[in-house]
């Protein structure tokens, strides 16, 4: 017996079901499967954080007037009133004190802008430390690598928008760096300012960059990389029972949907409460663009601090006049050359990694980080670099908060930059060489027990305990690969080997990778251990 209700939707679902067939992919989908791990929730805080910012976005659409078009402030703000400014710069203000949750919306949009970001790297280190970027994953590591890259684009133009001194200066930034690019940089920036800075175009087209083209862009690169989370399964960590054909984990519906959908509402309350809680971004403090003031303490937010500690190490005696065009290497190289490096380093490593070890199969369980030492402490080298860029872009804060020189820091920092990298890179890369032998010795010999015996003839030994399967599985199923072999220079007949040259340059790349490694435990010397009496 159904209910009248029921029955509708019952014949509203066949109907739908005849015409497009969806139950098919419904069901399929209903029963994927997704590991339970809580890194696997990384990416999930940046999708629900993208959510709050379309909402909020939407909200503050309403009353945001993208001109810059100068008005006469009277409002209830007392420092503000009677001061010209820009439209874009009078409705801020206005939807901050003036609309009902204005001011609530504009913090909770911050925030989520910065939570997305946070997830977004957080999940891509993920990603990279355990390769999870390997075949057949490599185009969806540039989906995410694009994903990052248009949040910093949707950043930079919302924090932008409010033509307030501060963002007036990131923009006198940004035109200054485009400038310095050789030959066409002159051209850019009138191109993207309508004439000389700052010109009366530039927030009208950042708010429809911001609102329109970025979001667009970052909804569909979001439906590719799930699509290609779904038709690649998920990747799932290494453990018993769990190997490249198999998905050890919950079903999408009833388990897991109703987990996301419970930490959804989460990510949406800490937002809230952090938007209601921690002001952020208070642009009255600030008073409209001037480009006459610029004051200490003046950051733009986390995620772009690293091309301002960029800007800020570089020494300013670079120019140099070629041919009638003015070189300007203080500006080019840390706002164009370091982060087009950093960049390419994360775009192109997938790819290199691939190459040096002629590993054509397909993975779907993870690596543990310490089982492929040169690329966990490549990461953590990388990390090592952003953080002494962001710190460097907050240096005159360093400074006053702990009286300390500012000549002083930004000197130990410009060192930091170089040294810093090559040493946490050795440091890494020992720790997991080490990690690997003592899981090496603890799959032969076993843990520790503490029991000691003394036979008749006064020997004492300490008897070990032996792994568990699951133990043991967890330190031994990985693949210690080893550098390239290459064919000779020359062939049978004394022939030199087209590309042998170019064969030779990888294999130097792969000895460097996979020269120092430590090989799993084979079946084979457990075996010879136990009739040893190794345990």
């Amino acid at each position: 017996m159904t209910t009248p209700t029921a029955k509708k939707a019952a014949a509203a679902g066949d109907y739908l079901d005849q015409r497009t067939n969806i139950a098919v992919a419904v069901k399929g989908f209903a029963r994927k499967v997704f590991p339970d791990h809580w890194s696997f929730l990384l990416g999930e805080i940046a999708l629900y954080s993208f959510i709050v910012l379309l909402v909020s976005g939407f909200f503050l659409t309403m009353f945001f007037v993208p001109s810059m078009s100068l008005v006469t402030y009277h409002g209830p703000i007392a420092s503000m009133d009677g001061r010209l400014m820009s439209e874009a710069f009078a409705s801020t203000l206005y939807t901050s004190y003036e609309v009902p949750g204005g001011l609530l919306m504009r913090q909770v949009h911050h925030w989520a802008a910065l939570l997305f970001m946070a997830s977004i790297v957080t999940h891509m280190m993920r990603v990279f430390f355990t390769g999870a970027f390997r075949k057949p994953r490599e185009l969806n590591w540039m989906v995410g690598f694009l994903l990052m890259i248009l949040g910093l684009l949707a950043g930079f133009t919302g924090y932008s928008l409010p033509d307030d001194v501060l963002s007036g200066n990131g923009l006198r930034i940004t035109d200054g760096v485009v400038k310095s690019i050789p030959i066409i940089g002159s051209y850019m920036s009138y191109f993207i300012f309508g004439g000389e800075f700052p010109g009366e175009h530039i927030i009208p087209r950042l708010f429809s960059l911001h609102v329109m083209v970025v979001p667009a862009l970052i909804i569909s690169l979001i439906a590719l990389h799930l699509l290609f989370v779904v038709l690649h399964k998920h990747t799932q960590y290494p453990g018993g029972g769990r190997t490249d054909k198999n998905v050890v984990g919950f079903p999408l519906f009833p388990v897991y949907v109703a987990k996301a959908g419970g930490f959804f509402f989460i990510v949406f309350g800490v937002l809230a409460l952090m938007g209601g809680t921690m002001a952020i971004n208070n642009v009255w403090n600030y008073g409209p663009y001037d480009p006459s003031p610029v004051s200490a303490g003046a950051q733009p937010d986390w995620y772009m601090l690293f091309l301002e500690g960029s800007l800020r190490l570089m020494p300013g005696q670079t120019e140099y006049v070629i041919a009638g065009y003015t070189l300007s290497l203080n500006i080019l190289i840390p706002a164009v050359v370091v982060p087009g490096l950093l960049f390419t380093f994360l775009a192109v490593y997938p790819f290199v990694e691939a190459r040096v070890t002629n590993d054509k199969r397909e993975h779907h369980v993870l690596d543990r980080p310490r089982n492929v030492p040169t690329r966990t402490a490549l990461g953590v080298a990388f990390l090592s670099a952003f953080i002494v860029l962001a710190v460097a872009g907050s240096n005159d804060l360093v400074a006053t908060h702990f009286h300390m020189s500012l000549n002083s820091i930004t000197w130990a920092l410009r060192i930091l930059l170089f040294v810093l990298p090559v040493v946490t890179f050795w440091i890494t890369k020992r720790i997991c060489l080490s990690l690997q032998r003592k899981d090496r010795e603890l799959v032969l010999h076993g843990h520790e027990s503490g029991n000691v015996y003394q036979f008749a003839s006064g020997e004492t030994i300490e008897v070990h305990t032996p792994l568990n399967e699951q133990e043991r599985w967890l330190r031994v199923n990985y693949d210690a690969h080893a550098p390239l072999e290459i064919e000779p220079a020359e062939d049978s007949r004394g022939v030199r080997r087209k590309g042998y040259k170019a064969d030779r340059r990888w294999q130097k790349l792969s000895r460097f990778f996979y020269e120092d490694r430590v090989e799993p435990v084979r079946p084979s010397e457990l075996s010879d251990d136990h009739h040893e009496g190794g345990h």
